[in-house]
């Protein structure tokens, strides 16, 4: 009896090895993954993402600028069999299971509508989209055919940016949120050299929805709905304003956003006209404060403090994704679930487009817009 058990215990371990390597291997199957897109300047990570933590299999490639096209190719490597200037024939012929668009903020619109109907999952760059109609319609879509539309910013792959969130609500280290402040931005497209293709629709007010009030007001206004577990704000106002027009005639490049909320107020300033890039979050609250200074610096106070305290945290400590490419993947797969008002998610960023569109209204007509 005694020989049958462990006879028995030894086939069991086996079987569970055997499960676990079946598993492994699924989930390291590149995801088919077309690009609807590459005027926006972010698109080169998916030819040439240092460290990728997921592989990925470039099925096709839709893009109507055939000279763009050429650079990639050339730039790249790339097979030219890759490249369409008909998005749906694309679709169609490369059977990819996801897609990522990487053209312009109001193309987004477009790539939902022929991806969804075929069940194809999409994830867009940063904002969602370029008015609340257009975000309206793509959430209908998303969810009349049960897919994915994930929205990414380089800051939902923050170390600091999770820790945040934890030592405000598992920690509970400032208490109840007061104040957000988010600083975003650089010197401008122009000035840090981004590619012609990328600067003539990002300072388009129709393809971009408006200058540094969207490149950059997004980004807080993402992650205070997420600070807020998607709280709705009761009110919005704005300024925008033009300091260079000789280079941005047609839109902003500097915004200030004052977001109220119930218990809370948040501060966001998204610029073309900072010294110097930066990407970084104050959040104040009853009893202390924490600074995420970049991706993996922070600095945290307490009340009974002197002064403020350095902390240093990574993505391996975290467990959180570097990769949104990988994040996607597993959103595809299965492997995890996007939560709820969380940074990529769809309920969040439809809130993000209200926000900015709000924005916009505000700094145009001098008043303050509610939301509700």
């Amino acid at each position: 009896m005694k020989k049958i058990f462990i006879g028995i215990t030894v086939f069991l371990i086996f079987l569970l090895g055997s499960i676990l390597s079946v598993a492994q291997q699924k989930s390291k199957t590149p995801l088919r993954l077309g690009v609807a897109g590459i005027s926006h300047g972010h698109s080169g990570w998916i030819f040439d993402w240092k460290g990728r933590e997921q592989p990925l299999n470039v099925v096709g490639v839709y893009e109507p600028d055939t000279a763009l096209a050429g650079k990639f190719i050339r730039r790249y490597k790339l097979d030219p069999q890759l490249f369409f200037t008909n998005l749906n024939d694309m679709l169609e012929k490369t059977k990819p299971e996801a897609v990522v668009a990487f053209g312009s903020i109001h193309a987004h619109l477009a790539a939902v509508e022929a991806c969804a109907p075929r069940g194809i999952h999409v994830m867009v760059e940063k904002p969602l989209a370029v008015s609340n109609e257009h975000a309206e319609k793509m959430q209908a879509l998303a969810k009349k055919h049960k897919v994915y539309l994930l929205t990414n910013y380089e800051t939902s792959w923050y170390p600091s940016t999770e820790k945040t969130y934890q030592l405000i609500y598992d920690s509970n280290y400032i208490g109840k949120i007061r104040k957000m402040v988010v600083n975003d931005g650089h010197n401008g497209p122009k000035e840090i050299g981004v590619g012609k293709e990328f600067f003539d629709w990002l300072t388009d007010p129709v393809l971009n929805g408006g200058g540094a009030v969207v490149d950059f007001g997004c980004y807080g206004a993402n992650l205070m709905t997420w600070l807020m577990k998607g709280e709705t704000p009761s009110a919005v106002t704005a300024i925008t304003s033009t300091f260079k027009p000789q280079t941005y005639p047609k839109v902003d490049d500097d915004a200030v956003i004052l977001v109220h909320y119930s218990t809370a107020n948040g501060v966001i300033q998204g610029s073309w006209n900072w010294p110097f890039g930066r990407k970084d979050m104050e959040v104040y609250g009853e009893t202390g404060l924490v600074y995420a200074d970049n991706n993996t610096d922070m600095r945290i106070r307490k009340v009974g403090m002197q002064q403020t305290q350095p902390l240093k945290v990574s993505a391996s400590a975290l467990g959180v994704y570097t990769d949104p490419f990988a994040y996607f993947t597993d959103v595809v797969r299965g492997e995890i679930k996007v939560p709820d008002f969380g940074l990529y998610s769809l309920e969040n960023n439809v809130l993000v487009v209200k926000i900015l569109a709000a924005a916009r209204e505000s700094a145009k007509s001098g008043k303050t817009i509610s939301i509700r």
